[in-house]
């Protein structure tokens, strides 16, 4: 039985009128921005996740990449997005691959 919470209605909703609305058009510098906050705090999660998974501490990863305790909370915090040799020193760590889906040539 559906509560009436649970109901659809089959509603569409049109998210980009949505973040167009509150942060502007694609390729606007606000969007950009709200983009790169975004794709921060997503790999911020993916990485917590699997040092929380590996049962490691902020401190551990931090020693085993080279880097303060700090940097790591800041990156899972989303505050910061790493560069792409620390991003990639930071899977290793955790004993994750990149992999590449698309044929580069």
């Amino acid at each position: 039985m559906q509560t009436k919470e649970h109901v659809n209605n089959h509603k569409t909703t049109d998210y980009d009128a949505i973040l167009d609305a509150q942060f502007g058009k694609v390729g606007t510098p606000e969007r950009e921005a709200f983009r790169r906050e975004a794709y921060a705090y997503y790999m911020g999660q993916v990485i917590h996740k699997a040092r929380k998974n590996e049962k490691i501490t902020q401190a551990e990863l931090a020693s085993r990449i080279g880097v303060g305790k700090s940097y790591i909370s800041k990156i899972e915090n989303g505050d910061i997005e790493p560069g792409a040799g620390t991003f990639y020193r930071i899977i290793e760590a955790l004993g994750m691959r990149l992999n590449i889906t698309k044929q580069i040539c």
